[in-house]
């Protein structure tokens, strides 16, 4: 109970540390708002040309961009979450300190990243959401149990996401710098998350194999179980596995790290 109310504390920590970028976050909703209707009016033509593109139509195809937009912050598609700084303590040698404090290193990291994207869901992500659903036609659902199993889904894509980043930045102890690996996440994010365009879309062997990707997880999971395009039991399996699988991996790959590899600086 007091390691749980310790990782509690650190979410809350990270939640409110996001919540006092003010102008950064109206800065962020604003961005996310216009990259909406940039894309809402792409789909829109490309859905003219050809209806039923990736099994969508029009309304979900909408629900979709603006889904992608609630979410590229809270899910740092692109990069920016907890990683970013856990790459930076990497290579000047401060973690060093972390590796002494009597908790998780995973968890620890684990915990504060919840917290900065139950904050940026709710502070960046939600009103281009509402914006979206106000001025165009989207394919929402009406039941409970539908918006309940994609909240489920959202917190398996946010502890999916953080797993991925967490790998990229344990290879800071080798690579001794964090910006080649940062650029390596933002492309990475942005193709294979759907962020672009949906993964269904994707044709032939590329869609098959882009669709078993763990960044599938973070967008195209969730939007389909929002719009009813997939069971949730098969989604929350699906997140869970590679939840599992990668956090394991970062585990194994920490704990290589920390035996074998000289910090920089310490």
């Amino acid at each position: 109970m007091g390691s749980a109310r310790l990782y509690l504390s650190v979410a809350v920590g990270g939640f409110r540390r996001y919540a006092s970028y003010r102008a950064a976050t109206a800065a962020g909703v604003f961005t996310n708002t216009v990259f909406g209707l940039i894309l809402v009016y792409t789909y829109l033509a490309l859905w003219d040309e050809r209806p039923g593109l990736g099994g969508y139509d029009q309304a979900q195809a909408v629900t979709y961009v603006w889904l992608g937009q609630c979410l590229y912050a809270t899910l740092a598609i692109q990069g920016g979450g907890a990683e970013k700084e856990l790459m930076e303590r990497i290579r000047t040698g401060e973690v060093a300190v972390d590796l002494y404090r009597p908790v998780d290193l995973q968890l620890w990291w684990l915990a504060g990243d919840v917290g900065r994207a139950a904050f940026q869901l709710l502070g960046r992500g939600l009103v281009p959401f509402l914006f979206g659903s106000l001025f165009f036609t989207m394919a929402l659902p009406t039941e409970a149990a539908v918006w309940l199993a994609f909240a489920v889904t959202l917190v398996l894509a946010a502890v999916v996401s953080f797993a991925l980043r967490y790998l990229a930045a344990l290879c800071v102890f080798w690579l001794m710098d964090g910006m080649g690996i940062g650029q390596v996440l933002m492309i990475t994010g942005v193709f294979f998350s759907g962020m672009v365009l949906p993964l269904n879309v994707f044709p032939g062997t590329l869609g098959e194999v882009v669709r078993v990707l763990p960044w599938a997880a973070q967008i195209q999971v969730p939007a389909d179980v929002l719009m009813g395009e997939t069971d949730p039991s098969a989604a929350f399996a699906f997140q869970a596995a590679w939840a599992v699988a990668l956090l394991a991996a970062g585990r194994l790959l920490q704990s290589v790290a920390t035996r074998r590899v000289v910090v920089q600086g310490g």
